[in-house]
C-alpha cells in the first residue's frame, strides 16, 4: 500500500488517538496460530472498507493484511465499543483545541403515526372472540 494513501486515510494524530484505544493482542494459550498483524495497517484497511464502500472480500491485498483478519478485527473492535471511544476521544481533541463548536446541535428525529391494531387482536389477546 502506498505511504500517501495509509497516511491520508489514517493520519499520524489519529493513530495517536486510536492506538491506546485498541484492545491488546492475546497469544493463544495453547500456542500457534499466526503471528499478529501490525495494528495500523489492519485499522488502516478497516478504515478504507468503511469509507469505500468496498466489500470486505475485495480489499486489496496492498494493504498487507487479509479480508478474514480485517473483518474478525472489525468486528472485535466493535463488540469491544472501539468506535464509540474513538468517536469521544475525537470529539474530547478536538475541544481542547477549540476546533468544536458547543453552542449548537442538530437533533434528528423522525415521527411515525402507529397503525390501528387489526380487528381480533385485541380480542385474542384479552382471550375473547374464539382465539
Amino acid at each position: 500500500m502506498s505511504a500517501d494513501l495509509s497516511k491520508r486515510l489514517v493520519p499520524d494524530e489519529l493513530w495517536e488517538l486510536v492506538a491506546p484505544l485498541l484492545p491488546s493482542f492475546a497469544a493463544r494459550p495453547q500456542g500457534g496460530g499466526t503471528a499478529p498483524r501490525d495494528e495500523r495497517a489492519v485499522f488502516t484497511a478497516v478504515v478504507y472498507v468503511l469509507t469505500s464502500g468496498c466489500a470486505w472480500r475485495h480489499l486489496p491485498p496492498t494493504f498487507g493484511t487479509s479480508s478474514a483478519t480485517a473483518h474478525r478485527r472489525f468486528t472485535v473492535w466493535t463488540e469491544v465499543g472501539l468506535w464509540r471511544r474513538l468517536h469521544r476521544a475525537v470529539l474530547d481533541e478536538l475541544g481542547v483545541r477549540g476546533e468544536v463548536d458547543w453552542t449548537s446541535g442538530i437533533v434528528d428525529a423522525a415521527s411515525v403515526r402507529a397503525k390501528r391494531c387489526l380487528y381480533g387482536f385485541r380480542q385474542a389477546v384479552a382471550g375473547v372472540g374464539g382465539w
